[in-house]
């Protein structure tokens, strides 16, 4: 426990110290600058966010030193961070998210990615605020609500220039096997295919997004995501720890105007992408590999290292200027020692956040409208 915290402890000081900044200009920008031109905003914000996120980079990147190995063709290589683009993915770990947003860093639009996301998200403190001026969309889990959270979402989305991901994981929660076995009696129970290595997709977001957003997105980017047999499965609390692990992502692109118009045909399409990917993995569980595809090399930069080290340099001396201006006292040191245990705390908040044991499955509508929106008829 000490060496975890003495460990968790500088990190997360500067993470926390570095967030709240960074938050702290997102305010100003979005009172001083959004109300006049939405654009502008987001093109300044991609830049200050990216200060943040790269933090988190560099712990997946060179702290933890996670290698993923991308499976796609080179000509899809070559256009990721060029185009809009919808994600669907299976949400197979703890750190799907920070997967993309790995992927996302490398091809230059980090500062651009967008997801829907439970609504608890934006309340992180620091990552999550970081996150809602990034136009995060956050959702309830109650479709009543939902929809025009969704619409409104969208709309948003209709004015964004440049070539922003947005990630959609239409599983609806977290893989877990207690999820799993869930699904699969829900499966046996309907006489429907009985998923192996994914859950049910619930697709009305995914439809939604599809539906609303098709004129301005050209593709869908299909990304399975699995974790070899003989790797850890990487968390946040492991990667803090510096624990290496390996992820495999197979990308396909698929244009969007080859999807059906309308919404059950939609929806059709999602659930038999979900078919094939559990297929996919099942092959890879028994192979090792996404062999269909060829691997990319998407390099290590070292933009992430760098931001870690000049907000380590410039929190450190700051630090020091603080300490030389403030004359000793022991109410100076109740407060520090206050301040270094919500740092603790927030980081556990995070690590707990993370864990897909801590997951919730949204809420089961009954069986007749999960017969219309999860399966086929």
């Amino acid at each position: 426990m000490a060496i975890a915290a003495a460990i968790i402890l500088p990190i997360g000081l500067i993470f926390l110290l570095s967030g709240l900044i960074i938050n702290f200009i997102q305010v100003v920008l979005f009172i001083l600058v959004r109300p006049f031109s939405k654009n502008i905003f987001r093109r300044i914000n991609k830049e200050v966010a990216e200060l943040l996120w790269l933090e988190i980079v560099w712990l997946f990147d060179w702290w933890a030193n996670v290698k993923v190995e991308l499976y796609t063709d080179q000509e899809t290589y070559e256009i990721l961070g060029k185009e809009p683009a919808l994600i669907i993915s299976n949400h197979r770990s703890d750190i799907d998210w920070l997967v993309g947003w790995v992927l996302a860093q490398r091809v230059g639009c980090l500062g651009y990615t967008i997801a829907l996301a439970k609504k608890s998200l934006s309340y992180l403190p620091v990552l999550g605020w970081s996150m809602w001026f990034s136009s995060l969309i956050s959702l309830e889990r109650s479709w009543n609500k939902d929809e025009n959270i969704l619409k409104s979402g969208f709309r948003e989305l209709n004015g964004f220039h440049q070539p922003f991901w947005l990630a959609v994981f239409v599983e609806g929660t977290r893989f877990t096997h207690t999820k799993l076995l869930a699904a699969q009696e829900y499966a046996v129970s309907v006489g429907k295919p009985i998923p192996r290595n994914v859950l049910i997709p619930r697709t009305k977001g995914f439809v939604a997004s599809v539906s609303h957003l098709r004129s301005i997105i050209p593709a869908i980017y299909d990304i399975t995501l699995a974790i070899p047999k003989d790797k850890p499965r990487p968390t946040l609390l492991r990667m803090l720890r510096g624990c290496s692990s390996v992820v495999h992502v197979r990308l396909e692109r698929r244009l969007i105007q080859e999807l059906p118009e309308d919404e059950s045909g939609i929806a059709q399409w999602c659930r038999d992408v979900f078919v094939v990917k559990d297929a996919l993995l099942d092959r890879h569980l028994a192979t090792g590999t996404f062999g269909d595809q060829e691997c990319q090399d998407i390099g290590r930069p070292k933009k992430s290292l760098m931001v870690v080290i000049c907000w380590s340099c410039f929190l450190f001396l700051s630090a020091i200027k603080f300490f030389e201006w403030c004359p000793f006292s022991w109410g100076g040191v109740v407060f520090c020692a206050v301040f270094l245990v919500l740092v603790l705390v927030l980081m556990q908040i995070l690590i707990v956040f993370s864990k897909s044991e801590k997951s919730t499955a949204p809420k089961v509508p009954p069986p007749t409208t999960l017969k219309e929106n999860l399966l086929p008829a």
